[in-house]
């Protein structure tokens, strides 16, 4: 019952263990030189601590015969030396192990975050509207982290199974027949081992999507903690929060125990495994077939050989976490983008010539929001989108900026079709501002110069200077070193749009897409800010989703949408004639924006319309 909340992502898919091996192997090429490294010290490590219980086998061999009076002094000094020097060598080969091993790790982990952050960087908007952000973030960074933990347990079970393979083969010379014993019990953990592979795997992934859920509640918390506490939520907040944290605990304590119980049920095997194997040793040295020596040797390995195999088991399980780790990663860089362009042409400087022809577009399997839209909007020309809400404006401007992708008919830009463009080089000759303008943490001027990073303070400055004799600017504290805080925070409404505007102006965009902000804005920044909108529209294409009366007065041509299609169109005073749709608009949206709604007429009555004053 606690994993039916956990939802699988759409994008999520499943991939057969050599699958993954294959695909993680590309990140572990580049670091061959590393890779020896660790091959070295794994194989002296190995070599060594197989060799310990060889030469201690001989002494007791040596003691045995010879009695320990009569073995010399000097091979009791080797012997030590031996084993001195010994565990130095071990200890230095696990020093260039781990070290070689842990810079390979860093590196696979920093390729993979980047292949990962790239991959979700590069998908379209309809991606984020559909996947939580948190949850994207959970594997680009949790994920990645277990990843790292088991490629390290994978390192240290290598060195383990290499010696016991080296112990086996010579424990054979021995006895075989001893050895066919302890061979016979390891199936058995195998089989337990593999049996246990699915249920790690599955609560582990469960595991994985609950920190998800609880990094993707914590991350819309904090971003919307003032909206919390405008409207006195802070207890519900965090009711959700406790209850998506329980849920996490529950299923990671469950992903715990599950891991967990594989150490007691090992242990009670490799018990029944060792007690067999004495006892059938003891039997052949009764018998003569095995000497004391061997069967000491036997003793002494049946440590080694039992721990790497509890290890192999019983890591097995962390193994599974990898696994189901770097599946969500892959999964994340694998998912499909909805938008896709049929070709990757250069893009010569465009003139903004825009063409739809046809457009059916929808955000899901319903009602489509333009069914069968046409429009031609010539190079230079402005135009602002009018209707009420679901009408279609801001589909029209999202298909142009290619973040959603239309099911059916043409967007030609200057006559090319658009899924021919090479997308990124597409999107540098696009200005956009969004209705909520959003600021990166920096001063004034880094953010102006996100989109052309080589503008100078002084380039800034002199276009600042055209928006009302930069009084915008000598406004701010610091002028453009001024630090807007996060998301420009510590800017007003109109500052923000006003930097936004600013960043678009030293862009020069050939096609500029404004979704005019709908906040309350003084009247001395709304005609800063239509200084700035008039300098971008004498030089761009412009689809302006106007909320204004001086924007949409100041557009070319004038819109007006319903149900996806264009019912209207025209400039306003030909519109306010006819007195169809935009003139209720206007009445609705406009007209107390219009000094004729606030300066009285002739008989003293304040807020004639202009509709009204038109049909008068």
């Amino acid at each position: 019952m606690m994993f039916n909340n956990l939802d699988v992502e759409a994008y999520d898919r499943q991939y057969g263990d050599a699958a993954l091996v294959r695909r993680a192997a590309v990140y572990f090429r580049p670091h061959r030189a590393q890779l020896v490294l660790v091959a070295v010290g794994v194989l002296v490590i190995s070599a060594l601590s197989a060799g310990v219980p060889l030469v201690l086998t001989f002494a007791v061999n040596r003691f045995g015969v010879a009695g320990a009076a009569a073995v010399p002094e000097s091979v009791v000094r080797g012997l030590i030396a031996f084993l001195f020097v010994s565990w130095v060598l071990i200890w230095a080969g696990n020093f260039v192990r781990r070290r070689a091993l842990a810079r390979t790790i860093g590196d696979i982990v920093l390729a993979l975050r980047r292949d990962a952050f790239k991959a979700a960087a590069s998908h379209d908007l309809s991606f984020y509207d559909r996947f939580a952000s948190g949850r994207i973030v959970s594997r680009i960074t949790s994920d990645t982290s277990d990843i790292a933990q088991s490629v390290t347990l994978v390192g240290d079970l290598l060195s383990q199974v290499i010696e016991v393979a080296i112990l086996a083969v010579i424990a054979t010379t021995y006895s075989w027949r001893l050895m066919l014993w302890t061979l016979l019990t390891v199936p058995v953990l195998f089989v337990f081992t593999w049996g246990f592979r699915s249920i790690a795997r599955s609560v582990t992934r469960q595991g994985s999507r609950a920190m998800g859920e609880v990094n993707a509640k914590t991350f819309e918390t904090i971003a919307g903690i003032a909206v919390a506490k405008n409207f006195r939520r802070e207890q519900t907040v965090y009711d959700e929060f406790a209850a998506v944290n329980r849920t996490s605990y529950r299923l990671n304590f469950t992903r715990g125990f599950t891991l967990a119980m594989v150490f007691p049920v090992l242990n009670l095997l490799i018990g029944v495994g060792t007690a067999l194997i004495v006892w059938r040793g003891a039997i052949e040295v009764r018998a003569g077939l095995l000497t004391l020596s061997a069967w000491f040797l036997f003793a002494q390995m049946m440590d080694r050989i039992w721990f790497p195999i509890i290890n192999i088991s019983s890591f097995w399980s962390q193994v599974q976490v990898g696994f189901a780790a770097v599946e969500r990663v892959f999964a994340l860089i694998d998912a499909e983008p909805s938008v896709k362009q049929t070709a990757s042409e250069p893009v010569p400087h465009l003139d903004g010539d825009i063409t739809f022809e046809h457009v059916r577009f929808g955000y899901g399997e319903s009602e489509p929001v333009l069914p069968d839209f046409n429009l031609h909007i010539r190079a230079g020309e402005s135009v602002a989108l009018v209707g009420h809400t679901g009408a279609g404006k801001s589909s029209i401007a999202r298909l142009v900026e290619r973040f959603y992708e239309f099911q059916s008919g043409t967007i030609r830009i200057d006559g090319r079709d658009v899924r021919t463009f090479d997308l990124t080089a597409y999107r540098r000759h696009l200005g956009i501002v969004p209705q909520m303008p959003f600021l990166f943490n920096g001063t004034v001027a880094d953010n102006i110069r996100y989109a052309r990073p080589e503008a100078t303070d002084a380039e800034i400055e002199a276009l600042a200077m055209r928006i009302g004799d930069g009084e915008w600017l000598t406004a701010l504290p610091n002028g453009l070193a001024t630090d807007v805080g996060e998301r420009g925070d510590r800017l007003s409404v109109g500052q923000r749009q006003l930097v936004s505007l600013m960043r678009v102006i030293v862009q020069g965009p050939a096609i500029f897409i404004l979704d005019e902000a709908t906040a309350s804005i003084d009247p001395f920044t709304e005609a800063q800010i239509q200084e700035a909108l008039e300098l971008i529209l004498a030089e761009a294409t412009s689809i302006v989703i106007a909320h204004r009366l001086s924007t949409v007065q100041a557009a070319d041509r004038i819109l007006v949408l319903e149900s996806g299609r264009i019912i209207e169109e025209g400039d306003h005073a030909a519109l306010m004639r006819g007195g169809g749709h935009y003139a209720e608009l206007y009445d609705t949206y406009f007209r107390h924006q219009s000094l004729d709604y606030v300066v009285p007429d002739e008989e003293g009555v304040a807020g004639a319309s202009g509709a009204e004053r038109v049909s008068g």
